[in-house]
């Protein structure tokens, strides 16, 4: 009892560190994310509760006495990403793996599979943003970060909502460990009968035809540039919404205020190339290949744009993987 208290006593004071680098982690894993493009629903983060680490750091050291609980409970900094598909899961986890340092990946999905049962989904990386190889988690440097589909986020809440207020009568939890069963292998179907549909979307946005947006607006619409970017990079992933505004903005500055002005433009661009010399590890999303290109193509100019200004250094750092 006076480990558990001096520990609780020990975090109560290491919090006040703890709250900003929460942010920063959310911040870091945000950008990340939407540097490559990919599309998600939610970054958001927590810094555990005082009541959260008693509550953990109890089981902890019945488990283990000699353990160090500020080193074992591996959650005082969370960062949350909610995706719309499976895919984008397996394509954020091996983003972060390329950016940041994996101390553990643990996929509770697969685990629950390889169990032959449906429930619980959810991936959970703890990872390190210290300088060096660290290899050891150390709480003001490292954060879990746990990874869920829109699905996956709703039964997990939904079901940690019902069990632990403690109101279900003994008698009705085994109906109710059958409902949640149930459940969660109607959210793993669904989960593959979203991806489906997005890949079906995805093959024929190619060839459909699309509102051109506003006339008083110069740039190419969003949805215009979704289109477009479907057919030529039909093996990428879907980008968030408003990074194809984005873009269509930096596309206004270069002068390309249409279709047929882009495809000029990256006409004698070598696509594949370009994305093979980054050397990506995860598949990069529609806007983040065109971002590539245009950096191949026009280079300083591109660089020195100004709605480029605040990732001037990581375009100068990725420009150097391309060839002279």
């Amino acid at each position: 009892m006076r480990r558990i208290d001096r520990a609780v006593a020990d975090y109560t004071a290491l919090r006040e560190r703890l709250l900003p680098a929460t942010d920063e982690f959310v911040e870091l894993v945000t950008g990340i994310i939407d540097d490559a493009g990919i599309n998600y629903l939610s970054v958001t983060g927590r810094t555990k509760s005082v009541g959260s680490f008693a509550a953990k750091v109890r089981g902890v050291l019945t488990a283990d006495s000699s353990a160090d609980p500020l080193r074992a409970v591996t959650d005082q900094v969370g960062v949350r990403v909610i995706t719309y598909v499976q895919r984008d899961i397996d394509a954020v986890a091996g983003l972060l793996a390329e950016q940041l340092t994996v101390l553990d990946d643990r996929d509770l999905g697969e685990e629950t599979a390889a169990a032959g049962r449906f429930g619980y989904a959810s991936r959970h990386l703890l990872v390190s943003r210290a300088d060096g190889e660290p290899t050891a988690y150390d709480p003001q440097f490292c954060a879990s970060v746990q990874l869920r589909t829109v699905l996956q986020h709703a039964w997990a809440e939904f079901e940690h909502d019902i069990r632990y207020k403690g109101t279900v009568p003994p008698e009705q939890v085994p109906d109710l460990d059958r409902r949640f069963t149930l459940a969660a292998g109607l959210i793993e179907l669904a989960d593959r009968e979203f991806q489906a549909i997005r890949d079906r979307l995805q093959a024929g946005l190619g060839d459909s035809s699309v509102d051109a947006g506003d006339a008083l607006d110069p740039r190419i619409s969003a949805q215009e540039l979704a289109t477009f970017l479907a057919g030529r990079y039909s093996s990428a992933g879907w980008s968030r919404t408003e990074h194809y505004a984005w873009i269509s903005g930096l596309l206004l500055e270069l002068g390309i205020a249409s279709l047929d002005e882009l495809s000029a433009t990256l006409r004698d661009v070598d696509s594949a190339a370009v994305t093979a010399a980054m050397g990506y590890r995860y598949p990069p999303g529609a806007v983040r290949r065109l971002d590539d290109d245009l950096l191949a193509r026009f280079g300083d100019a591109y660089v020195g744009l100004h709605g480029n200004a605040h990732r001037r250094e990581a375009l100068e750092a990725r420009r150097t993987h391309l060839p002279g």
